[in-house]
C-alpha cells in the first residue's frame, strides 16, 4: 500500500513536515492531490484505518450507495468515464478512491494505521505537535479532513448493554453475522436505513423498523450506464464533462427553493406522496409514513425499493422511537414491545459534536470542542479562531442538502492552496524543532471578529431556509437549535467566497511573539486581496509583505464579497 514505516527511536526530535493531512476520504485525498499539484511534497496523510476511503470504506452495509449521480460525485480533475451506474454503489466509489490514490502518486505520503490522538499548537515553535498511535511528529500546518460522517452515533438506550443478541451500527456492519431467518430491528429512518431495509428484507425472518420521524422519499432513477456511453466518455472526455455540468446546473437551480422560497416545495411534496401511494396501499401504514414537516427540512431521500419493502408481510413499522431494552425485548416510546435477535442502528453520526474536536488543542490551551461548546464556528468553513495554521475540510456550514459535497471540497481546496501560498510568502515554511531558520517563521490565525462576522451573516441567511423553517428537528441542528451544518447558498457562490484568502481576516503571528496586525479599518471581512491598480493590471499580492498589504488596504475602500 506504499506505507512508509518511520523509526525515530534513535532521534531526539520527531519528524517534521510542512503539512499534515488527517483523514484519507475524499477530503484528505483531495487535499493531498492539490498539495502535489501545487508542487509541494513535504506532507503526510495520517489515516487511522489500514486503507483509504473514509466513509466509503467504513460504510459497507448491504445496499450502500450514493444518492448523488456518479458523474457529479467525483473529482472534476479526476473524471471516471467507467462508472457502471448512474448512482454508484459503495464498492465502486471506494475503488475510485483507491485508483485516485495510485494515479496521483499519493501512496508514499500515506501513513496508514496512524490514528491521531492529540494535536497541540506550540506557541513558541509556531507548529503543531501531533501524537499518533504510531509515534509523534510536528507540522507547520494541519489540514483536518476527518469528515462529519466518520464517528457513528448510537443513542443511550436503557438496558441496551444487557441485550443478549447482536448489536451494531450501519457504519460498522458485522459481515460475519448471518441475518437469514433472524428477527431484526432497524433503528432509524435516515439515508442508511432506507438502503438497508430493502436490502435485508428478503432474507430476514422478520424486520421491525423503529421510526421516530418519517422521511420524505423520492424515486431513485437509477440505471446501468451502457458500454456505448462509457466508450463515448473515454474517447471524448468533454462529453463526460458536459454530463457533469448538466447535473450540476439542475441542482444549482433547485437551491432557491431550499434557501429562499420553501413554499415552492409543495409540488415536490405531491410527487413524493404519489411515490408512496404507488407502493403503500394500506391507508394506516401510509399515514404512519407521511411526514408532517416541509419536504427538504431533512435531507430528501432517494429510493425506489424502500416503500415496496415496507409493504411486505414480514415487515413491521413502529412509529415511535426505541425507549428501552428489556432482555431481548425492545420497548418503543409508545409502549410497543418487539422480540428481536439483532439490532441495527442507522442513527447517524456525530456531526455537530465531532470527536476529533476533543483532540485539537489551540493557542489558548483549550480544545476545539471547548471553543465550540456553544456551536461550531469557522471562517469560510475552513479556519477557527484560536487555532493558527489549522484548517478543516467540510467544516461548519459547508454541507449541502441537494448536491455533491465534492463540489464544496474542491472549493475548500482552492482556499487551502491560497492559504499555504500566503503563509509561505510571509515566511511560514518552517524547518522543524531546532531549525536555524525558525525565527523567521509565521503563522496565520483567523481574527475572532472575522469569524463572528462571517457566521452572523450565514446564520441570518439561514433563518429563511427550509432547514430552519420547515418544522423538523434534523441532524443539521446543534443542541442550541442552530444550523451549523448546511451552506445556505449555491455551490458556485461558495466557490467565489473561498477562491482566495483575505489577509484582512487574519492575524499574522511571528515566531518572536510579535503580531503584525492589519489596521483597524480593515477589520471587517473582505474577499478582495488586490488594490484597484493591481486589479486593473491583473497582478496579485501573494508575494507582498503583510505590512505592504496592510498599507494598501488602509488607503483603499474594502471591496466586500461573500455572504449577503
Amino acid at each position: 500500500m506504499g506505507q512508509h514505516e518511520h523509526d525515530h527511536e534513535h532521534d531526539h526530535e520527531p519528524e517534521h513536515v510542512h503539512v499534515a493531512v488527517v483523514g484519507s476520504g475524499f477530503g484528505g485525498l483531495g487535499a493531498a492531490i492539490r498539495l502535489r499539484r501545487e508542487g509541494m511534497t513535504d506532507f503526510v496523510v495520517l489515516e487511522r484505518a489500514d486503507s483509504v476511503g473514509g466513509t466509503w470504506r467504513d460504510n459497507s452495509y448491504p445496499g450502500c450507495a450514493c444518492d448523488v449521480p456518479s458523474h457529479l460525485y467525483s473529482f472534476s480533475f479526476a473524471p471516471n468515464p467507467d462508472w457502471p451506474r448512474t448512482f454508484s454503489g459503495q464498492r465502486h466509489i471506494r475503488a475510485y478512491l483507491e485508483h485516485v490514490a495510485d494515479t496521483f502518486g499519493l501512496r508514499p505520503h500515506l501513513r496508514l494505521n496512524h490514528e491521531v490522538r492529540l494535536m497541540r499548537w506550540d506557541n513558541d515553535a509556531l507548529h503543531w505537535k501531533i501524537e499518533t498511535s504510531r509515534g509523534t511528529l510536528t507540522a507547520d500546518v494541519i489540514v483536518s479532513a476527518t469528515g462529519p460522517l466518520s464517528d457513528p452515533k448510537i443513542p443511550e438506550i436503557p438496558g441496551l448493554a444487557g441485550f443478549p443478541g447482536k448489536v451494531f451500527h450501519s457504519a460498522r456492519w458485522d459481515h460475519g453475522y448471518d441475518l437469514r431467518g433472524k428477527r431484526v430491528a432497524v433503528i432509524g429512518t435516515g439515508a442508511s436505513a432506507i438502503q438497508i431495509v430493502p436490502a435485508i428484507q428478503p432474507e430476514v425472518g422478520r424486520l421491525t423498523l423503529f421510526q421516530r420521524t418519517p422521511p420524505w422519499v423520492m424515486p431513485r432513477v437509477d440505471r446501468a450506464i451502457s458500454g456505448a456511453e462509457r466508450r463515448l466518455h473515454r474517447a471524448l472526455p468533454f462529453t463526460g464533462t458536459l454530463r457533469r455540468r448538466i447535473l450540476w446546473g439542475i441542482r444549482e437551480l433547485q437551491v432557491q427553493a431550499f434557501t429562499k422560497r420553501p413554499d415552492e416545495l409543495g409540488l415536490v411534496e405531491s410527487l413524493a406522496k404519489a411515490n408512496m401511494a404507488r407502493a403503500i396501499k394500506d391507508p394506516v401504514l401510509r399515514a404512519g409514513l407521511t411526514p408532517s414537516y416541509r419536504i427538504g427540512c431533512k435531507r430528501i431521500l432517494l429510493s425506489s425499493t424502500y416503500y415496496p419493502a415496507l409493504a411486505q408481510p414480514n415487515v413491521d413499522l413502529v412509529t415511535s422511537g426505541l425507549a428501552e431494552v428489556r432482555g431481548s425485548t425492545l420497548v418503543a416510546a409508545d409502549g410497543t414491545e418487539t422480540e428481536v435477535d439483532a439490532i441495527v442502528f442507522g442513527t447517524g453520526f456525530h456531526v455537530t459534536d465531532m470527536p476529533i474536536a476533543e483532540r485539537v488543542v489551540g493557542a489558548d490551551g483549550i480544545t476545539l470542542a471547548e471553543a465550540w461548546k456553544d456551536g461550531m464556528q469557522s471562517l469560510r468553513g475552513a479556519t477557527a479562531a484560536g487555532f493558527p495554521n489549522w484548517m478543516t475540510i467540510i467544516g461548519p456550514n459547508t454541507g449541502l442538502g441537494n448536491s455533491s459535497m465534492i463540489l464544496m471540497i474542491e472549493s475548500q481546496l482552492n482556499y487551502m492552496a491560497d492559504y499555504l501560498r500566503q503563509l509561505d510568502g510571509l515566511g511560514g515554511r518552517g524547518g522543524g524543532p531546532g531549525s536555524a531558520g525558525g525565527s523567521g517563521r509565521v503563522a496565520l490565525g483567523p481574527r475572532p471578529a472575522a469569524v463572528r462576522a462571517w457566521n452572523h451573516r450565514v446564520q441570518e441567511r439561514m433563518k429563511r431556509t427550509v432547514w430552519n423553517t420547515g418544522g423538523c428537528t434534523s441532524w443539521y441542528l446543534d443542541e442550541q437549535g442552530r444550523n451549523t451544518t448546511v451552506w445556505p447558498g449555491t455551490t458556485a457562490e461558495f466557490r467565489r467566497v473561498t477562491r482566495e484568502v483575505d489577509l484582512a481576516e487574519y492575524e499574522v503571528i511571528r515566531a518572536a511573539a510579535v503580531s503584525v496586525r492589519v489596521p483597524r479599518q480593515a477589520e471587517k471581512p473582505v474577499a478582495e486581496t488586490r488594490t484597484p491598480q493591481e486589479r486593473a493590471s491583473g497582478t496579485r499580492t501573494t508575494e507582498r509583505s503583510a505590512g505592504a498589504r496592510a498599507g494598501a488596504r488602509a488607503g483603499t475602500p474594502a471591496a466586500k464579497e461573500g455572504v449577503r
